[in-house]
């Protein structure tokens, strides 16, 4: 018996899905926490497991800097040298061990074939996380990206989201972020715009736990569920703004 046929998708048309990047389109955990490993050990320090730091990621570099050599034991540190080792060691293995998650590109290619536009908001930087959707061939299916560098504000800052929107012809009125932590979450609330979490990031907090107003285990499922939160929002606006990328 053949199964049966997954449900079609709404026209999503006048809709921009926002995503979250590490922890929720790519796992670049082993990569990042590398290089924390790295400078731990010029440092004289233990390295962290992956499992330990995994969750201290998605704040930033210079939050997982402080937060990983806090665990590792000794005095905190920071300043400016810090943080540049830290980056000139990450951008030589940016996507050395990092893969998107499986089905991303099939989800993406789903969503974009019904009329959505997609966006990347980041706390990674702009560059870098440029550098690594290019690297995993990923960047030519997104509007923009937008890191705090490039929208002036951070997340969960609700700034950044809708910088990220804007830059991709959207507004918060139909759009949705896809995300994995509180911070995407706090961000989505603050902008007025549902969330959809997936189960498998960067979080400290369960994702079950978060609230979110949909919650994925796999990429697959996203689809019918962005039909699904995106319901109605799409026919209350005017059609899309042409983004800058269309100009």
């Amino acid at each position: 018996m053949d199964p049966p046929l997954a449900p079609a998708l709404r026209d999503l048309s006048g809709c921009v899905i926002a995503f979250d990047l590490d922890g929720t389109l790519v796992d670049t955990a082993p990569d990042l926490v590398g290089a924390l490993n790295a400078v731990l050990a010029e440092r004289g320090r233990p390295a962290l497991p992956l499992a330990v730091a995994r969750p201290m990621i998605g704040h930033g570099a210079m939050a997982l800097l402080e937060r990983g050599l806090a665990a590792a034991g000794g005095p905190a540190e920071r300043g400016p040298a810090l943080f540049d080792r830290f980056i000139e060691i990450y951008a030589g293995r940016i996507a050395e061990e990092s893969r998107p998650f499986p089905g991303v590109a099939e989800a993406l290619d789903e969503l974009a074939d019904a009329g959505a536009r997609l966006v990347v908001c980041t706390n990674k930087r702009t560059g870098f996380s440029k550098a690594l959707l290019e690297a995993l061939d990923l960047a030519g299916r997104f509007a923009a990206v937008m890191g705090p560098d490039a929208a002036g504000a951070m997340k969960p800052d609700p700034r950044h989201l809708i910088a990220a929107l804007e830059a991709a012809g959207g507004r918060t009125a139909a759009a949705l972020m896809v995300g994995d932590s509180k911070t995407d979450l706090d961000a989505a609330r603050a902008a007025g715009v549902p969330m959809a979490a997936v189960s498998f990031g960067y979080t400290e907090i369960p994702a079950a736990e978060l609230g979110a107003d949909a919650l994925i285990h796999r990429f697959a499922d996203l689809p019918a569920a962005a039909s699904r939160l995106l319901a109605g929002r799409a026919e209350a606006i005017s059609p899309i703004l042409p983004s800058s990328a269309d100009a």
